[in-house]
């Protein structure tokens, strides 16, 4: 067994991945300096994750360094060198707003810290495959071009239109569009991510998420839309929604399905890829419908105030279209639902709120 190096090792993607290949018998590398406290405060801290990796699994070894800073990597990767197998990138700013704040930081972690791991990569281990998880905000605002129809609590695509079975797929443009500033730097390491597997032939992919979700998501109002509600749901906090009636669809994919798909690649990996990976037609829902089935398991009524302004490059309707992935790895399948994730992320919090 080798090395799998996982960046953003405590956060929800990260934290399974460590476990996932733990349990394959790989040593993880785990690079995580709890930037989310950063960009959310203390409970965005995914310091409790880090904590329970190195408490749980004994192959983890735990490196606090910030995926910017070239040189703390460079040591990092010169540690394991020729032991690594793997290379799994889920460090991010992962918010819309917060990348507005502070659009240096941004691209600083997003785009940057992307490029320093892939010529690291390709400087100390170019024939691990790299695994990156970005984003569907690459698509910037185009879905919201779609023709859209207004239902009792949803919004959906006319069904006459070609992305209205399945979802969208890859051949949605990236180009002329307001992505946001978080989307434009996924943007940068998503394109470089291609580059690096199509130039210099590593084995790369980027896998463009929807809705991101799970038990392990140390969710907050301005990133981790299913974590965050279910909070609200449970503590009585006020639940802002902002936008579009409260009827924008989002899919939704358990961190567990992702890191499945994960594995699938890391057993046959393809050069320069791009996936959208979500919950497709099989895992999706509105916000009404979302706080509606956030209610009813936690059996209480959440407080909800709507906000008419929509936040900037949000998507007013999105579903994956995850059939580029299924042909390329058939025996890849989903294991959760919408409902089971939500009441495995309800359960989650109560033995931690």
């Amino acid at each position: 067994m080798g090395v799998v190096i996982v960046t953003g090792s405590a956060g929800l993607i990260g934290a399974e991945t460590c476990r996932r290949f733990a349990g394959e018998g790989h040593t993880i590398a785990g690079i995580d300096n709890d930037m989310r406290a950063y960009f959310f405060g203390e409970e965005g801290s995914t310091q409790w994750a880090a904590q329970a990796l190195q408490r749980e699994l004994p192959t983890y070894r735990h490196h606090g360094v910030d995926i910017r800073d070239y040189d703390a990597l460079e040591n990092v990767f010169k540690e394991y060198a020729g032991d690594i197998v793997l290379i799994v990138h889920t460090a991010a700013q992962p918010s819309h707003d917060w990348a507005a704040r502070e659009p240096l930081t941004d691209f600083g972690v997003n785009a940057v810290g992307t490029v320093n791991l892939l010529e690291l990569a390709r400087n100390y281990c170019i024939e691990a495959p790299f695994i990156f998880t970005s984003t569907n905000k690459v698509y910037g605002d185009t879905p919201n071009r779609l023709p859209l129809v207004e239902r009792d609590t949803r919004w959906e695509v006319d069904a006459s239109h070609p992305y209205a079975e399945h979802g969208i797929d890859e051949s949605m443009s990236i180009d002329q569009c307001k992505h946001s500033v978080f989307g434009a730097s996924k943007v940068g390491a998503d394109v470089m991510v291609q580059e690096f597997g199509q130039y210099f032939g590593m084995k790369t992919a980027a896998f463009r998420g929807g809705c991101l979700t799970g038990p392990g998501h140390s969710g907050a109002e301005l990133h981790g839309f299913l974590s965050y509600l279910m909070k609200c749901a449970m503590t009585g906090r006020e639940y802002r929604i902002f936008g579009y009636k409260g009827k924008q669809v989002r899919d939704n994919i358990h961190s567990y399905d992702l890191v499945e798909a994960f594995y699938a690649f890391f057993k046959n990996p393809r050069s320069g890829e791009a996936y959208n990976m979500g919950g497709s037609r099989h895992s999706n829902c509105s916000m009404q419908e979302a706080i509606a089935l956030c209610e009813e398991i936690a059996g209480k009524k959440m407080t909800c105030t709507y906000v008419d302004e929509n936040r900037i490059g949000d998507h007013i309707w999105w579903i994956s279209d995850v059939r580029k992935f299924q042909q390329h790895f058939p025996a890849w399948r989903y294991a959760y639902d919408l409902r089971r994730i939500v009441e495995e992320i309800f359960h989650g919090f109560e033995g931690r709120l």
